[in-house]
């Protein structure tokens, strides 16, 4: 029996692809985001191709709603098997500029957040030898070259750093209970998504789902690199 997956930050880039890929090997997908009629959308195209989908609201800056999103999913869908965070806010400015209400709101989606849906999701991870999966992107490593281009990101980049060190701890502390952490680390702008628009370079969402796939069921390595749009020194996985 597979297990349901909760893709947390539905979006029509890599969280669609993820649910999609997943959907596709036989697993019932819940996809959560905060608008319920592009939510709605997006479950019903889902559902088009076969794939077991269903939609639930929720704001992820709220830990009290991503606990209740997460016993409504079981609730419908029985014991999960894996989660997706890919919810984040897209900050604008650097670090002189950024406001702190900004910063508390955006650390709250990627990391707090997060953490809230790893710990209600934990029994049923544990039970099912389950899977937890994070979207992270390039400008949370510790790389000068990556510093000098996160600049003007800044806001966007510490966030970011935080949650991938949040994947690294999980990963150490899941580990024994059976539970997988894998993340994928976005190396460049996505097709199909506000960034990925104009961009000829852009990467396949689906190529980023099937990484994230490989990490579910390899269980091996626990953070890769996808794309090469700003040049890194990290180039090796780390298991």
């Amino acid at each position: 029996m597979k297990h349901p997956i909760i893709v947390f930050g539905h979006g029509p880039g890599i969280s669609d692809a993820v649910a999609r890929r997943f959907g596709q090997a036989g697993h019932s997908v819940a996809i959560v985001a905060r608008n319920a009629q592009r939510l709605e959308q997006a479950a019903q195209t889902l559902r088009a191709s076969g794939i077991d989908a269903h939609p639930f609201t929720a704001d992820l800056s709220d830990t009290a709603a991503v606990a209740a999103t997460v016993g409504a999913v079981r609730t419908v869908l029985g014991p999960i098997g894996a989660l997706h965070w890919n919810a984040f806010l897209d900050l604008d400015g650097d670090l002189l500029s950024v406001t702190p209400a900004e910063l508390n709101q955006g650390y709250a989606i990627r990391v707090t957040g997060y953490i809230a849906a790893v710990q209600a999701c934990l029994p049923d991870l544990e039970a099912n030898r389950g899977s937890v999966l994070a979207t992270c992107g390039v400008m949370a490593l510790d790389d000068p070259r990556i510093d000098a281009f996160a600049t003007e990101y800044g806001a966007l980049a510490i966030g970011v750093a935080a949650q991938h060190k949040a994947n690294g701890i999980l990963a150490q502390t899941l580990a024994p209970r059976g539970i997988h952490v894998g993340e994928v680390i976005v190396n460049g702008f996505v097709r199909g998504t506000p960034g990925g628009a104009d961009k000829p370079d852009a990467l396949e969402p689906a190529g980023i789902a099937e990484a994230f796939w490989n990490l579910h069921e390899g269980r091996q390595a626990h953070s890769v690199i996808v794309g090469g749009a700003v040049a890194t020194t990290r180039v090796a996985q780390h298991d």
